[in-house]
């Protein structure tokens, strides 16, 4: 049955040749990649003219020179990956640059930053489509979390099905967003060249306007940046794209970069020429599509069906990139080696799953409240972004190759920038992004426990090549059989240790409820072996785990001295169907567990299959 349900969610196996079919052409990787980065422009531009109408409606105009300095970061940040993508086509996009230039350190700081990220992504993005929905259907409301939850579970399964299938899923959603923005914008220019839209503005641009400060322009800028999450996740994927990988990618990033650029400056004109006023009820977007379709037609309505739609499935990027970023990070044995495993579908299925949780895990402890969110978001992307700029430079510097002095410019302008955005938003939105310094410390400490413990492995393990392996030359085996009641179970594993073993004691724990039937087994056993030992021990508060580990420790330390090798065997059935094991208390996987941490005993079990 379960195996069943893992093919219609998930499809059938791909051999590992197969791993070609999975490859993304530029059309497919434009849905996958972007659709983080493009959607943020359903709530960016709103961010910037939230921070300003604080100070009143006349202050919109500002956001205006905000956004133009938004794209030239944005132009800093797209150049910079593009020269990194072609420097380092192997994936891992920030971890990567900053591992090779600023150390192992460095290079952890942006690889957790961006773990975290790419969590955030997703609860972001998620809650993001959830409020596109409940505002149109106002009834589901109240259901909010648990739909965010339910979206997020249906797009792991979907990359769980393998990157070229969840590419296909995309298309839809992310094309059809870009048309309807495009549609938008075309209209609302029409709309204006012919004076059926009317310039509305606040106030004029270039209007002084009494209490703006420097410190509300950096606020304002911060939060408007938001917008730039989602531009490096075409770097960490450069390894599932057709070949020439490089080429393709860089060129993705750069269509991507265009087409967020175009929408979002379109958005911003949009707004400041309609004067649109922020509000608690409709979003910046619905009412510039308000203004330019004339009302709630069917232009409006497509524009928000587009709009919730990229929201909801914006969390693929996270998808997309965590898996990978997660494989380079344990392959330098940073996180566990279990993220270095392909599934069926040849996705790395623990990675897919691992970031579902992590999200989830995020949109309950924040409720669904997407503004809680997105200053922490933004700092995880932007201590990559300064990161890996920084790392180019150095790398430019090293390598000094070509145009270097002007790369090495670009990459400056854009760790500038990048900086000093992170340290705008610790000043400006501290009661929000104070959770990095917890977070990032932590993460730190976890990924050097794990390489300590890597190391001590395999330094435990390694074979020296001129060092020979010490064999131990036992004179005889003592196998301990643990015994509940006289079964089949019983009697196999009784014959097969006396098959292996030269001194076979069988070791049963009785308890006070029913000493009768503790001592039928022990004359059941006894007359169908009379040759074995048979020990009860008596256990007055009903535990077997800790009588059976003294008695073990005492024999073990009698056949050593004997110069004997001491074998537990833990005798279990297995049932038919894997549901039926729920029926059964698990004994015996908890005496093997603590079994396991004698180091001079040997722990096997002796499986009997039942057919019903």
């Amino acid at each position: 049955m379960w195996r069943y349900l893992k093919r219609v969610l998930i499809g059938k196996p791909l051999k590992t040749l197969d791993e070609g079919q999975t490859h993304l052409t530029k059309f497919k990787a434009l849905a996958m990649l972007s659709s983080d980065a493009i959607s943020s422009v359903a709530y960016g531009p709103e961010q910037i003219t939230t921070v300003l109408v604080t100070l009143s409606a006349a202050a919109l105009w500002y956001s205006v020179p905000i956004a133009a300095i938004v794209l030239v970061l944005l132009l800093a940040i797209t150049l910079s990956y593009q020269q990194i993508i072609r420097a380092y086509p192997s994936g891992g996009g920030a971890y990567i640059v900053a591992t090779q230039n600023w150390g192992s350190n460095g290079g952890l700081v942006a690889g957790g930053s961006l773990l975290v990220d790419y969590m955030l992504t997703v609860a972001v993005s998620t809650t993001s489509g959830v409020e596109a929905i409940t505002s149109a259907v106002p009834a589901l409301y109240k259901f909010s979390i648990p739909i965010a939850i339910i979206i997020v579970l249906l797009i792991m399964f979907m990359n769980l099905r393998g990157m070229s299938e969840s590419a296909n899923f995309l298309t839809v959603p992310v094309y059809f967003f870009v048309i309807m923005i495009f549609v938008m914008i075309i209209w609302g220019f029409y709309n204006v060249a012919t004076g059926q839209i009317h310039y509305q503005a606040p106030a004029d641009y270039g209007t002084p306007v009494a209490g703006m400060s420097v410190v509300l322009f950096i606020r304002a800028f911060s939060a408007g940046s938001s917008s730039l999450t989602g531009v490096e996740a075409v770097s960490n994927a450069v390894p599932n794209f057709n070949k020439p990988k490089e080429k393709n990618a860089a060129t993705t990033l750069a269509i991507m970069s265009a087409i967020l650029a175009f929408f979002f400056i379109a958005i911003i004109f949009f707004s400041f020429f309609i004067g649109v006023v922020p509000n608690g009820r409709t979003t910046v977007l619905s009412q510039i599509a308000l203004a330019i379709f004339g009302g709630h037609g069917l232009g409006f309505y497509l524009l928000q069906l587009s709009t919730a739609m990229i929201l909801a499935v914006a969390a693929n990027t996270g998808f997309s990139a965590f898996p990978i970023l997660a494989f380079n990070m344990a392959k330098d044995k940073y996180m566990p080696h279990a993220f270095m495993d392909r599934g069926d579908r040849l996705g790395y299925s623990n990675g897919i799953i691992s970031l579902a949780i992590g999200a989830i895990i995020l949109i309950l402890i924040f409720h669904g409240q997407t503004n809680s969110l997105i200053p922490l978001y933004a700092v995880g992307v932007f201590v990559p972004f300064t990161l890996s700029q920084s790392g180019m430079i150095i790398h430019w510097f090293r390598r000094r190759e070509g145009w270097w002095v002007g790369k090495a410019c670009i990459n400056f302008v854009g760790a500038a920038i990048s900086l000093s955005l992170v340290a705008f938003l610790f000043w400006q939105h501290f009661g929000n992004v104070w959770p990095y310094l917890i977070i990032m410390p932590l993460l730190l400490y976890m990924f050097h426990k794990v390489h300590s413990h890597y190391t001590k492995v395999a330094a435990q393990l390694r074979v020296a090549e001129k060092t020979k392996v010490q064999l131990h030359d036992y004179d005889g085996a003592t196998v301990i059989v643990l015994v509940g009641n006289v079964t089949r179970v019983t009697r196999g594993a009784i014959n097969y240790a006396r098959s292996i073993g030269d001194y076979v004691i069988a070791m049963h724990v009785s308890f006070d409820e029913n000493p009768g039937k503790e001592h039928k087994t022990a004359n059941e056993f006894k007359a169908e072996y009379p040759d074995v030992r048979f020990v009860d021990i008596h256990s007055s508060y009903r535990s077997i785990a800790k009588p059976t580990l003294r008695f073990v420790d005492v024999i073990a330390k009698r056949a050593e001295a004997r110069n004997y090798s001491t074998t537990v065997l833990v005798p279990q059935f297995i049932p038919k169907h894997p549901w039926q094991l729920a029926l059964h208390n698990q004994t015996s996987v908890r005496l093997r567990a603590l079994l396991n941490s004698r180091e001079n005993i040997i722990v096997a079990s002796y499986n009997y299959h039942l057919h019903e």
